[in-house]
């Protein structure tokens, strides 16, 4: 015998909402009830007849009239007959005993109604054999298509039902845009315990994308949203392209979030349109920032950013921050005032240029300096992750080392790759961040109690941070290995040819933790800090998460200075140390204290760090 019918979820696995208590009758008396669910040999089942009776949900929801307990359990028999044939059981049946009376005794509700003490109702599953899958049918548009069930499989709902919403998309991955996938019919064969299943498949045309149209957009210019958008009218319909296209239009800073939604009909040219919806972030943001470690002392920052400055989400960012405040590495307060402009898709799109000034004024250790700096850069994409960029970059400065003081007019050209396939800017668990930055420079003025001369140098120096997820199971990122290095040299000028900023420094957060800051590599007869042509620095960190808001680190560092452009030609210094993180939504609040494993005479016994974000 066969029956034709639709091939369905029960209302708990469609997300139907839970049964809700039924309406008092305060005419008749109410009763309460207790549940026993007898086993039926397949914890599956049970399982669920347990997430969707609603004999269970509603018991602990008051007393109702026995006609209502009645009317709740025969409910509960149907559901559970569809539970069990979604789980393959088209034959089982389900049978509720209330009071250790079947639901049809015609006296039933009135022993209910008299009942004194608290009634049971027992659930008895018969669920039958597992049905497989007999002949499967691809009916309608379905030529060269094939679907991943196969004859013997267990006629299982929830898979039948996801293998047509695959088969859906599978043909809309393929251009058929419209495409649509009817639910699944079964014929079931109960003698010979088989069900065959037909999936009616509309396919459509293929097509390509039609007029795109913006929506939402309130200061930022429409033609730079279309401009920005990764897929163009008269291409071909692809979801994942389109999806691709929605995550770069979010990462713009302008824009909070992005949808692509696509036209429900094709347009007179047989085309899709396609509507982008953007919302937009407010425009200004005003932030603050500090950090404080032993070598460096405090810092203060605050900046004002405004994300689209004149409609095309150019970038206009004003800092100024107090540095140096009262560290050992530094011999008095420093300041930083700078602007930034970012014009996305200058020229070309995704091409940025992005332009800058910076005045700082720093008293370390190493040297004094006052400066001005203006700087210019273009970056693009040359590939996947991969961005190139060429900037020209101007600098006056006036520095003192070792009590002689110098001006200096520099002109640099730096070149740089970078490779970046981390996913979370802020808390990377896992990829790789590498950076290569190639400047040759030319000192225009590299004067001294009015005697002039010119020098050319290139710096060279590659940096780069990967990142290991060893949790177990990975992907969590509860427990992190991150490595960092960085490798610098220095062609065409020794130490002294070169500015003092320019110089490669050891020591302090950002290579060396454990060391003074700038206080690793050749040094005066003074013990101060000179500076070398050569660099080289590596850490080990390995971070570990201890419940939702807290973590703890431990790290090696290690790093050497030399005086030659060839690396690894100074003395090699290491340190070691211990931190605690505190996670918040911005990001992880940092504190470090590291001890060099050999400590130099006159160098401090500890550094402590303390900052916003990780370390690297």
């Amino acid at each position: 015998m066969a029956a034709l019918l639709s091939l369905g979820l029960p209302p708990y696995a469609r997300g139907v909402d839970a049964p809700q208590p039924d309406a008092p009758n305060l005419a008749e008396p109410s009763l309460r009830y207790r549940v026993t669910v007898m086993p039926s040999g397949d914890a599956v089942l049970d399982q669920a007849v347990k997430d969707s009776a609603a004999l269970l949900k509603l018991q602990s929801a008051g007393g109702l009239a026995g006609t209502g307990l009645v009317a709740r359990a025969r409910g509960d028999e149907a559901r559970l007959v569809d539970i069990m044939r979604s789980l393959g059981h088209y034959a089982g049946s389900a049978r509720i005993a209330l009071a250790g009376r079947t639901l049809d005794d015609p006296d039933l509700v009135n022993l209910l109604d008299a009942a004194a003490a608290e009634v049971e109702a027992v659930v008895t599953l018969t669920p039958g054999p597992v049905f497989t899958l007999g002949k499967i049918t691809l009916d309608g548009d379905a030529a060269g298509l094939s679907i991943d069930l196969h004859p013997g499989d267990p006629a299982v709902a929830s898979v039948i039902l996801a293998a047509a919403a695959d088969l859906e998309t599978l043909l809309r991955q393929s251009g058929h845009a419209l495409a649509h996938v009817q639910p699944p019919v079964a014929d079931l064969d109960v003698a010979g315990q088989r069900v065959d299943v037909t999936f009616p498949v509309a396919a459509g045309p293929r097509v390509a994308l039609g007029p795109i149209s913006v929506a939402g957009t309130e200061r930022l210019s429409d033609a730079f949203v279309l401009q920005h958008l990764l897929v163009q009218q008269g291409d071909p319909y692809d979801p994942a392209k389109l999806e691709a296209a929605r995550a770069d239009l979010a990462k713009v800073a302008a824009v909070a979030s992005v949808r692509l939604i696509p036209g429900e009909a094709l347009d007179a040219e047989g085309r899709l349109p396609v509507t982008v919806r953007v919302a937009e972030r407010l425009p200004r943001v005003v932030s603050f920032g500090g950090a404080w470690s032993t070598d460096q002392g405090g810092s203060l920052t605050a900046s004002w950013t405004h994300r689209n400055l004149f409609g095309n989400a150019e970038n206009l960012a004003l800092v100024a921050g107090l540095t140096n405040l009262a560290g050992s590495a530094a011999t008095g307060a420093g300041y930083r005032l700078g602007a930034r402009l970012e014009l996305p898709d200058w020229r070309a799109r995704a091409q940025t240029l992005s332009l800058s000034a910076l005045a700082v004024r720093e008293t370390l250790d190493a040297y004094d300096r006052t400066a001005l700096v203006l700087g210019g850069t273009v970056a693009a994409p040359v590939a996947e992750r991969l961005t190139a960029s060429l900037g020209v970059t101007f600098t006056e400065a006036r520095i003192t080392q070792n009590k002689e003081t110098r001006g200096y007019t520099l002109a640099q050209l730096p070149l740089g790759l970078r490779y970046d396939s981390t996913a979370d800017p802020l808390e990377p668990i896992s990829g790789v961040r590498a950076e290569l930055v190639v400047t040759p420079s030319v000192s225009l003025a590299a004067r001294r109690m009015g005697a002039g001369g010119d020098a050319m140098f290139t710096i060279v120096q590659a940096t780069g941070s990967a990142y290991l997820d060893v949790t177990q199971g990975a992907g969590s990122g509860r427990t992190v290995v991150a490595l960092r290095a960085n490798i610098g040299s220095v062609a065409g000028a020794g130490p002294f040819d070169l500015p003092p900023d320019q110089r490669f420094y050891g020591g302090g957060g950002g290579t060396v933790r454990g060391f003074r800051y700038q206080s690793i590599g050749p040094q005066f007869a003074s013990a101060k800090p000179q500076g070398g042509t050569s660099l080289v620095a590596a850490t080990i960190e390995l971070r570990q998460r201890i419940g939702d808001s807290y973590g703890a680190v431990a790290f090696v560092d290690a790093g050497q200075v030399g005086t030659h452009a060839v690396p690894f030609t100074g003395k090699l210094q290491s340190a070691g140390g211990l931190g605690a993180r505190y996670y918040t939504s911005i990001g992880a609040i940092r504190a470090d204290i590291a001890v060099p494993f050999a400590r130099p005479h006159g160098a401090d016994a500890f550094e402590i760090y303390l900052g916003l974000g990780q370390a690297f």
